[in-house]
């Protein structure tokens, strides 16, 4: 029904949504600004979280005058993900309103950016776009509803690399931009995983979605010539077996496979599974980001192993939930 050039807007169309909650990252640009307004535009109670509430602020008013149309709202959180103590002072507030929701999307992200730490001394993309949220949701995950959903972006990147479990922040191994991003996205696959199978004793599912090529500030730390020089990469390798060149989505349309996963699509069809162009993915060994899913991205016994590494590096616990059986 929905494909590559959905949009959110398309996959959302004659679906009300007023009365359910919603919690996006990284709503200050791009997908999660988008995400936010159709969101909204449908009735939706939004709940947003950015490093910068003045940018966010600004970014969002298309989402406030979504929100006022529709009867829906937004408010903002400050989260900086790279700090895990604004992400614990953000899980706080978020937790002390005691509001549940329906759904949470883990939007926000950097790529490709050069070597640097977090606030805490992890990776910056490891950090940032993996360990970050994996404390807020964890942290948070009272709050979501019995049937509820968690949404984590990942990126046909995960394909550059898996998650290296034994040198995390790049300490013996050499840096390199997109292998540490490819690790990243591998780690929002296999977070996803290993969460769906801890909550959906209580009807909570969890999936990874790639959104697609988009040219957001995602990809502001990419210098010049670097983009030209992967896509040329991602192209020749799409030609070698048989596929067409890569074609850039909109952002409307890099929302729609966020959306499809939280509202629209079965969700024992999408829990702890990795989905792109609105549709759960095929596995996928052809080497490049020729689409599909990487077979380690979804292995249990690497997410098992990614979640006890994660509370190691984090220096929290989060148990499984006990639920009583149907």
């Amino acid at each position: 029904m929905f494909g590559a050039t959905s949009t959110a807007d398309e996959v959302l169309a004659g679906i009300d949504l007023r009365g359910k909650r919603f919690l996006v990252t990284g709503v200050s640009a791009g997908l999660g600004v988008e995400t936010a307004r159709a969101l909204a535009a449908r009735g939706a109670d939004v709940v947003g979280t950015a490093r910068d509430l003045a940018k966010a602020e600004r970014a969002t008013a298309p989402v406030r005058e979504a929100a006022l149309e529709s009867g829906g709202s937004l408010s903002l959180v400050k989260v900086d993900l790279a700090s895990l103590a604004s992400v614990r002072a953000g899980a706080d507030q978020i937790v002390a309103a005691g509001q549940p929701f329906d759904v949470v999307i883990a939007n926000a992200g950097v790529m490709a950016c050069p070597f640097g730490r977090t606030e805490d001394g992890f990776e910056t993309q490891f950090g940032t776009n993996h360990l970050g949220h994996f404390v807020l949701v964890n942290r948070i995950a009272g709050l979501i509803k019995p049937g509820g959903r968690l949404v984590n972006l990942s990126s046909a990147g995960h394909r550059f690399s898996d998650v290296d479990l034994d040198d995390p922040n790049f300490e013996r191994t050499p840096y390199d931009p997109f292998i540490a991003y490819g690790r990243s996205k591998t780690a929002n696959v296999l977070f996803a995983v290993e969460f769906d199978q801890r909550h959906r004793g209580k009807g909570i599912r969890a999936a990874a979605v790639h959104p697609g090529g988009i040219a957001t500030e995602l990809g502001r730390h990419m210098g010049d010539g670097m983009l030209d020089e992967m896509l040329a990469t991602i192209n020749e390798q799409n030609a070698a077996v048989g596929q067409p060149p890569m074609e850039w989505k909109s952002i409307p349309q890099g929302s729609a496979t966020s959306v499809w996963a939280a509202v629209t699509a079965p969700a024992d069809e999408i829990g702890g599974r990795f989905c792109e162009d609105c549709h759960v993915a095929e596995i996928s060994t052809v080497p490049g980001l020729t689409g599909g899913v990487q077979l380690y991205a979804l292995d249990s016994d690497s997410a098992k192993a990614l979640w006890a590494k994660s509370e190691e590096l984090v220096g929290e616990t989060f148990p499984a939930p006990a639920y009583s059986p149907a």
